[in-house]
């Protein structure tokens, strides 16, 4: 004998109510709120970078959180590097300094595609010029000779992963000779996604190892002048034509640099 079919309404997709969805919700909040109170703590002073947290019990009673609550906002300030917490001991603010940056941006930026690239690119024409026009009144002999050593002409064009591993080096030195650690994450968070691009490039484009060591030269030369003008005039040239070159590639580039 056939049954009856069961009333439509009662069963239809759309008019069910959902599940766990409030529940998740309300516990991302709860999750949420704990991190903006630990983080009102820091900015305030309350809690110094490298003091000790309070025991749970106690930091939980004064957020008027839940310990479940604070547990998972402490795992999620862990995972951004602003708590250290040590097995069998207990949790700490970490030092907050500008590495901070680099690890929230460096996961960023390694999940960039094809199509940001070339903006990302056009992020670095704008701060790696400053970088190297901060660097120019102030930078030592010591620091003019390690960016003499990371330009290599000897180096063969084979060489190619040799030759993006040094320029990397190269760049990171003057942001380093800058004096600011902030621009250095920055810059650190913004060229470690282009290396793949950058090797290939150096594979495929004729000429461009050799017009990278000489307009590092031209960097160099214009640090070791301390003119910050043409440094920054110098680094300008140097990353525009990177920039002008990723604009120019036709969709699915990437693909073909994956493979090599």
């Amino acid at each position: 004998m056939a049954l009856d079919p069961l009333p439509a309404s009662r069963y239809a997709d759309s008019a069910r109510p959902p599940l766990r969805a409030p529940a998740r919700r309300a516990r991302t909040s709860v999750t949420d709120d704990a991190i903006t109170r630990i983080r009102e703590m820091i900015l305030t002073g309350e809690l110094a970078p490298g003091e000790k947290l309070p025991p749970e019990s106690e930091l939980a009673a004064k957020l008027g959180l839940s310990r479940t609550s604070l547990r998972e906002a402490v795992r999620a300030l862990t995972l951004l590097g602003v708590i250290d917490t040590r097995q069998g001991d207990a949790s700490y603010i970490t030092n907050l300094g500008p590495e901070l940056l680099l690890g929230a941006l460096g996961l960023a930026m390694d999940l960039q595609r094809e199509d940001s690239m070339a903006d990302l690119v056009g992020v670095r024409r704008i701060l790696e010029p400053a970088a190297a026009a901060m660097a120019a009144p102030r930078i030592t002999d010591d620091e003019l000779q390690r960016l003499h050593m990371l330009v290599r002409p000897q180096l063969s064009a084979k060489q190619v992963q040799e030759h993006v591993e040094l320029d990397w080096e190269f760049h990171h030195s003057i942001a380093r000779a800058s004096g600011n650690e902030l621009l250095v994450a920055l810059l650190d968070g913004l060229t470690a996604p282009t290396m793949r691009m950058r090797i290939w490039r150096g594979l495929t484009v004729p000429g461009a190892l050799e017009r990278t060591i000489s307009e590092h030269n031209a960097i160099i030369a214009a640090l070791e002048a301390h003119d910050a003008e043409l440094a920054h005039a110098a680094a300008t040239v140097h990353v525009a034509g990177v920039e002008t070159w990723v604009r120019s590639l036709a969709p699915g580039w990437s693909t073909l640099a994956a493979r090599g």
